[in-house]
């Protein structure tokens, strides 16, 4: 059986509700949670997108017990890996060892606002790498220098660190990133159930390390009604990560996914008050090797009722599975 998550998803909902939601998610019984890392929504409807890692210090002090989980962060240009090694040995502390950094190699979306441009891919898995080396020797502890091709370091050290290293979870879409995951990571991450990948990574040294997934669904007892609203606050998804990385802004989000249908969306995200179908998909994930799907509830006005009614139906249904 995964571990099934909670996704605080910070493009739909505002600052201090994320916060109230992850402590609601501990309390119905979620293994964990994630937190997405934007500075922009993939839409306009969407409207929201805080600063991660204030919501992630306030998520530690409101929960006790409940993981939690960069979904996912990027190191490579918005933020330089020597802040991002910082940020995460803090939440490390705060949230006595309950943190683990989820990284990937970004989108344009979030990262064209420090106004450098955006490299080809082949050159964003190049700072990547260097990326994640400065991050983990950071954590080692001590004074430490780097020089790299795209990042330098210069004596610098992390004085607050928990007692173990926080761990780093590496996200993957292809042959190029899975090779750096498999290097760099204690575990993977992964936005569809794709099994190749999982069995890339365990044959490339990741046997045995955690995998993560991740699940949109619209719970609502109007299935008409969470139809719609999976077309207007998800249709951004349905292209594709080749695309959705390079699209600079909401409006070619948008732009872009003009012809997607409701019944697009749908047959991608689970609509509805159907537990059994949010149950199958789940079991996509754990067929193709995942042990921790995170579910995406879509809309956050409709945060409380999908708890409730995935503390009566989903998670029994889920548990058994």
């Amino acid at each position: 059986m995964a571990e099934i998550g909670y996704t605080m998803l910070c493009e739909q909902t505002p600052a201090r509700q994320l916060v109230d939601d992850a402590a609601t998610a501990e309390r119905v019984g979620f293994d964990y949670a994630v937190v997405s890392d934007h500075y922009f929504p993939w839409l306009e409807e969407q409207g929201h997108s805080p600063y991660a890692w204030s919501v992630l210090g306030a998520t530690a002090q409101a929960t006790e017990r409940l993981p939690l989980m960069t979904y996912v962060t990027c190191p490579i240009m918005r933020y330089h890996p020597a802040v991002v090694a910082q940020k995460a040995a803090t939440m490390g502390v705060l949230s006595e060892g309950r943190f683990t950094l989820g990284l990937g190699a970004g989108e344009n979306l979030n990262e064209h606002v420090i106004g450098q441009g955006w490299p080809p891919v082949n050159i964003r898995h190049e700072m990547f790498r260097e990326a994640i080396e400065i991050i983990k020797t950071l954590f080692e502890g001590d004074y430490r220098n780097f020089r790299g091709e795209y990042f330098d370091l210069d004596s610098a050290r992390l004085y607050d660190l928990p007692e173990r290293p926080v761990p780093v979870a590496v996200a993957a879409s292809g042959a190029q990133s899975l090779g750096i995951a498999a290097e760099y990571g204690d575990a993977l991450v992964a936005t569809d159930p794709d099994g190749r990948l999982v069995e890339g990574f365990a044959a490339s040294g990741g046997e045995g390390k955690p995998v993560y997934g991740q699940l949109a669904i619209c719970y609502d007892q109007d299935r008409e009604a969470a139809v719609e609203r999976a077309h207007r606050l998800w249709r951004w998804s349905l292209p594709g990560w080749k695309v959705m990385s390079e699209l600079p802004a909401p409006v070619n989000f948008a732009a872009g996914t003009e012809t997607v249908r409701p019944e697009d969306v749908a047959g991608k995200v689970p609509c509805g008050p159907d537990a059994d179908a949010v149950v199958e998909a789940v079991r996509q994930f754990t067929d193709a090797g995942f042990t921790h799907v995170a579910l995406v509830q879509i809309g956050h006005e409709h945060q409380r009722e999908f708890f409730d009614w995935l503390e009566k139906e989903l998670l029994p249904a889920l548990r058994r599975l």
